[in-house]
């Protein structure tokens, strides 16, 4: 039995879900987000929350069971508060800035990366240091921030690089004499 699938979302005041099949779509303050569950899961909503359900005991059907439960909280918590990553970059001469819908990085590289900021999400640069990036799509948030963070890791020993923010990184011990 799936301890996160037995449990209803519950949907805040300001939220709607409709079902229509296998997909579920959930609107509220923020947008309008939508999720298409596998046919292993039965879908429902009652008495302002929605129940997820397997169609079998096999074991695609109880790991979907929790997947989609997961999913569709990820939607009632992206229309009601929204998502949000922070990046922290380090190193001399590492800076970002936004041009309009751009973000430009200072890496180190012999040129300037320029990031194109895809719809749906808002990226701040409060200091030139300090990179926030938000969004109602968990997915999306997650994914734009790995491909920031991608153009330059943190190396192990100077800790150079973007992070997120509260990422622990591992130092190593440099060369000896």
């Amino acid at each position: 039995m799936s301890r996160i699938g037995k449990k209803p979302v519950e949907l805040p005041a300001g939220v709607s879900a409709s079902v229509s099949g296998q997909a579920i779509e959930v609107k509220g303050p923020k947008g309008v987000l939508s999720f298409k569950a596998t046919d292993d899961v039965t879908l429902s909503v009652e008495d302002n929350a929605v129940s997820i359900t397997p169609r079998g005991s096999s074991k695609r059907a109880r790991q979907q069971w929790g997947m989609s439960r997961t999913c569709i909280q990820n939607l009632v918590t992206g229309v009601t508060v929204g998502f949000k990553k922070e990046l922290v970059i380090t190193g001399v001469g590492y800076r970002a800035a936004l041009q309009g819908s751009v973000l430009k990085l200072a890496l180190g590289y012999s040129h300037d990366v320029l990031f194109d900021v895809p719809e749906g999400i808002t990226i701040t640069v409060a200091k030139p240091t300090q990179i926030a990036v938000e969004g109602i799509d968990s997915q999306l948030v997650g994914q734009v921030a790995a491909n920031i963070r991608e153009w330059r890791k943190p190396e192990p020993y100077k800790g150079k690089g973007i992070a997120y923010k509260g990422e622990y990184i591992f130092r190593k011990e440099g060369k000896k004499k």
